[in-house]
């Protein structure tokens, strides 16, 4: 199983977040983000440039 720090965990927990209230937008387009997969793809993708330890994309 992939290991995750625990501040890129609390970046999802905050997109998650996000999500639910309707402020979380996609990167180019803007839209407002709907589906939870895509939500935890954006947070992780956050701790990814912040240079957490998150496992490399499949």
């Amino acid at each position: 199983m992939a290991k995750y720090s625990k501040k890129a965990s609390k970046d999802v927990e905050l997109a998650m977040r996000e999500m639910k209230e309707g402020v979380l937008k996609s990167g180019r387009s803007g839209k407002k983000v709907t589906n939870p997969k895509q939500a935890i793809a954006i947070g992780l993708s956050e701790a990814r440039k912040e240079g957490l330890k998150v496992p490399k994309k499949p």
